[in-house]
């Protein structure tokens, strides 16, 4: 008996199977336990996530396919249930909402009461977190949950949050999570993962339990133990996934070359292409750039602050006493490319970068990060 076979019995030893009358039971324990339980679904001719009540609800033979500039969704040869890649949202927006209440205050008699926003926080349950999202979440709990300071909208409803992940079985041409070794397999820190297998006789998930929680929520799910052949299964699923990737990334030396080429002609290059909409930090699952806004009523007593995202390719966003520190477009990229893959490392050493792709395929002109950083590899300044 080999090594990879004891790896793969210990393995099945620790999974289970279930099917899709199994994963509906899924739906409907977490349900019962007071989660919002929110997955893929299609709308507006795309993939989002949004509030799943049943496997009914998921994009049953649904695939994307993806380029620079370029998505669409078209039907599958089968009846897959998480058979795309990535959409333009990312868990993100639930973590970390676009828009919200930090504070409120009224004038009183006796001067200002500020008032805490105490509006209810939903519990959620994502269902098919992809590695590359996984490990997105992990990059913004150092931002915003394991420093001094918590983030206490992001902390109420990061740390009650049931995390089911997705170990990829399609790749799109934009993806490079291999390069960033941040996928298609999902890393630690998912409750439960699932690897949907569809085969001609049957179409099943291999389950493999992540934590106490993830042990006690399956409890209330009908499963059957995986055998050695699903393991293998799944492996090569996630094998496959691996050998498609559309995209690769060198990322040897990644900091290094970055900031020794701040003056390269490619940021030039750039500039002429770049629209500096902000589409890629909006799709991005680790920008976190923001702002704050006030807003008052009327009569001027109740006035409230607002935090929204925000982009480095806003001209406000680097206003100073004097203007704005990076008004060309060749400033903004840079900053931005800069540091997601170089100076993120320095302040919370790992790249800002997952691989997902959304910021080439969402952006309107195909702007490619993995090109970009190959032409000044190839030609870096002396």
């Amino acid at each position: 008996m080999t090594a990879s076979t004891d790896s793969r019995q210990e393995h099945s030893a620790r999974s289970v199977v279930i099917d899709r009358s199994g994963l509906d039971e899924l739906i409907a324990a977490l349900r019962d336990r007071g989660y919002v339980v929110v997955g893929p679904t299609v709308r507006d001719e795309a993939i989002v996530y949004d509030e799943v009540g049943s496997v009914g609800d998921l994009p049953e033979g649904w695939t994307d396919e993806q380029d620079g500039g370029h998505y669409r969704l078209r039907r599958r040869t089968d009846n897959a249930l998480f058979g795309y890649a990535v959409g333009p949202q990312s868990w993100k927006q639930f973590l970390y909402p676009p828009r919200s209440l930090l504070w409120s205050a009224r004038r009183t008699g006796d001067g200002l009461e500020i008032l805490q926003d105490e509006s209810e926080t939903p519990k959620y349950a994502f269902l098919g977190v992809r590695g590359c999202e996984l490990a997105a979440i992990k990059i913004q709990d150092r931002v915003f949950l394991n420093g001094a300071y918590p983030d206490r909208t992001y902390a109420a409803r990061r740390r009650p949050a049931f995390l089911i992940a997705l170990h990829c079985g399609t790749s799109a041409g934009t993806c490079f999570c291999v390069s960033m070794g941040t996928g298609p397999r999902a890393g630690p820190g998912y409750d439960l993962a699932l690897t949907e297998l569809v085969e001609e006789a049957r179409h099943v998930f291999l389950v493999e339990v992540g934590s106490e929680r993830g042990s006690e929520v399956l409890s209330a799910v009908s499963t059957i133990s995986a055998a050695v052949e699903d393991v293998e299964s799944a492996d090569r699923v996630v094998r496959n996934t691996a050998e498609n990737m559309g995209r690769a990334m060198d990322t040897s030396g990644i900091k290094e070359l970055l900031a020794g080429n701040l003056e390269h002609p490619r940021w030039a290059d750039v500039a002429e292409r770049c629209l500096s909409c902000g589409n890629c930090t909006m799709v991005c699952p680790t920008c976190f750039c923001s702002s704050v806004e006030d807003v008052t009523d009327l009569t001027g007593d109740q006035s409230e602050r607002w935090r929204r995202w925000d982009s480095c390719f806003t001209l406000d966003f680097s206003q100073l006493g004097e203007g704005s520190v990076r008004s060309s477009t060749r400033s903004q990229y840079r900053q931005w490319m800069t540091h997601k893959l170089g100076t993120w490392i320095d302040q919370f050493g790992t790249s800002g970068c997952v691989g997902c792709g959304r910021c080439i395929t969402w952006c309107p002109v195909g702007i490619d990060i993995t090109a970009e950083l190959a032409a000044i590899r190839e030609s870096p300044e002396e």
